[in-house]
Parts: structure tokens; sequence; C-alpha cells
């Protein structure tokens, strides 16, 4: 069963119905997130569990840094079903992931625009990467997560969901992880392609 998720998006179409179709799976789940996404999933009326509440460490300064904390990556990389992690868990009150929803700053179109060097740097998308990375690396590592990071794979995952009382298939779980980290990899490609080519 699906019981906590983060949720961290750039681009916010369609997560409506992603909350949404979640909270029929699962009335009881924890949604956890942060600065404009949580703002957005309070409006449409869903109860939103703070980062920064949830680690204890405040939000940095333009929101630099928010998901990058080891209550965040722990309960993402850590497999509950091995003895040793899972005392580190309940050590240090980490609570465990089952979905990480996120998509990233627009670096490249930014980059094309003609926008300033400045802004341009600044959609360089530190946190979005790792958790991506993060998420993917545990799914494939023991399972218990898995990384959403394309808009149009949200009816997929809720449809799944609901019909297998709550879980995602290996295979799919495995397809989430070979798309997030072939988002990453372009990402990156992006901002090394700038670095070469762009006006710096």
């Amino acid at each position: 069963m699906i019981n906590s998720v983060i949720i961290s998006v750039y681009d916010k179409r369609d997560i409506k119905e992603m909350v949404e179709g979640l909270h029929q799976i699962n009335p009881d789940l924890k949604i956890f997130s942060s600065g404009g996404t949580a703002s957005k999933i309070r409006d449409l009326g869903y109860d939103v569990i703070e980062v920064s509440i949830y680690t204890g460490f405040p939000e940095s300064p333009g929101g630099l840094v928010k998901t990058l904390h080891p209550k965040v990556h722990g309960g993402i990389l850590l497999d509950p079903g091995r003895i040793e992690e899972k005392k580190y868990l309940e050590e240090n009150g980490i609570e465990t992931f089952d979905l990480v929803v996120c998509n990233l700053y627009p670096f490249d179109k930014v980059s094309k625009s003609g926008a300033s060097e400045e802004e341009i740097i600044e959609n360089i998308d530190i946190g979005g990467p790792t958790l991506i990375r993060s998420a993917a690396k545990g799914a494939l590592r023991h399972g218990g997560v898995a990384p959403v990071v394309d808009i149009e794979d949200y009816v997929m995952v809720v449809d799944e969901l609901n019909n297998n009382r709550g879980e995602l298939s290996h295979e799919t779980i495995r397809g989430l992880a070979l798309k997030a980290f072939e988002l990453t990899s372009r990402y990156d490609n992006s901002i090394k392609n700038w670095l070469y080519f762009g006006d710096v």
C-alpha cells in the first residue's frame, strides 16, 4: 500500500489528478512537500507535511536548500527490510517513502531564451535531480520506492496502484527508474552544453 509520497514539482500541470488519485487509494496518505508545490496541494484542499517541519531544518533563502537532508534521502534509499537499515531508520525517526514525484527547473528552456547568466545559473536544479537519483537508486536497490518524473505517467501510476492493491509491479518500478536516469542524464548534458557553447 502506498502510505507516503514526496511531491516536488516545478511544472504543476495535472498535479490535482495525481493527488486526488493517490488519496482515493489511501485517504490517510502522507504528502511531504515544500515551497510552491506545498502551497498548490494545500490550495487543492489536502494536508501537506512541510519538509522543513519534518526535518527540523529550515528552508534556505531562495529555496536553494529544501530536500537535501538525511531524513529525506534516508527514507528513500534505505531498505527497511534490512535489519541494520531498519534500525537506523527507527532510531533516527526517518519516514520511508513509496513515491517521489518530481520534475525540474526548466534549465534548457531558460538557457536558450536570452536570459542573463545569473538567471540561467539559478535554474540549475540541485535538489530535484538529487531526489530523482535517490528514488531511482532506491527503486533498483529495494523496490520500495518509485520515481515519477514524467507528467504523462501520472495516470498510469495511479491506475496501476488502483488495480494492484496500492502496489506497483517490478517492471513498472524499473521502467520508472530508467526514465528517471534518462531525465537526469539529459539535464546534466544540457548544462554541459551551455558551459561548452553558451555565452559564459
